[in-house]
């Protein structure tokens, strides 16, 4: 299932507005600020999908009983440009378990590149509840060899991924090639790809902008 937040008008569609936008760009502290929003937002909206549990909690006065998600779930993301969306959801799930993963693409033209992992810190991932971070699904491909990465460690009981932007042929692969029991939580849908695997209109390299040009 898709869950695409833009849908709706709301205070998030101008986070996502100011990620974009040029000038905005230009300070390093509110572009993560912007993506920490955005992944807060998203995280408390797939908390409501979460397993629930009563919780019983003594007052001054008597007790109270409310709902909460029934399990703590791991947070996973995928570095660098992740970082900044993992700070906002690990707000939000304040007791999770963190996971990193390192992926990047491998350039032999400026069309044609490999993604590869090349480092992986992770709790005991079986039978957990997995929340996966990227800011950007352009082809889905890092997403997928993240999930293969992870997946030898264990098997998930859920998968949600979180992104800020996306594209139809990311989500398609991720639908593909994930289990049925995956969700994605997503802040926009761009239609355009290009042959760089950019996607348009984006927002540029979310990992740079958020941390600095990277050589």
């Amino acid at each position: 299932m898709i869950h695409n937040n833009s849908l709706q008008s709301s205070i998030f569609n101008r986070f996502i507005s100011e990620i974009r936008d040029v000038d905005i760009q230009k300070d390093p502290v509110r572009f993560r600020l912007n993506m920490e929003r955005i992944a807060e937002i998203l995280g408390y909206e797939l908390s409501k999908k979460l397993e629930a549990r009563t919780l019983e909690t003594q007052t001054p006065l008597g007790i109270s009983h409310t709902e909460v998600p029934a399990e703590t779930p791991v947070l996973a993301t995928i570095l660098r440009a992740g970082l900044s969306m993992h700070s906002g959801l690990l707000r939000i799930f304040d007791r999770a378990d963190s996971a990193f993963v390192s992926a990047y693409r491998k350039h032999t033209t400026a069309e044609d590149f490999d993604i590869h992992v090349e480092y992986l810190a992770a709790p005991d991932l079986d039978k957990r509840i997995w929340i996966i971070s990227d800011p950007m699904l352009a082809t889905g491909s890092s997403m997928l060899a993240v999930y293969k990465a992870l997946r030898k460690m264990g098997n998930p009981s859920q998968i949600h991924i979180v992104s800020a932007i996306a594209t139809p042929d990311a989500l398609a692969l991720i639908k593909a090639h994930l289990p049925t029991n995956t969700e994605i939580w997503v802040g926009a849908i761009d239609q355009e790809l290009t042959a760089q695997s950019y996607i348009v209109p984006g927002l540029g390299d979310a990992g740079d902008l958020a941390f600095g040009i990277k050589l």
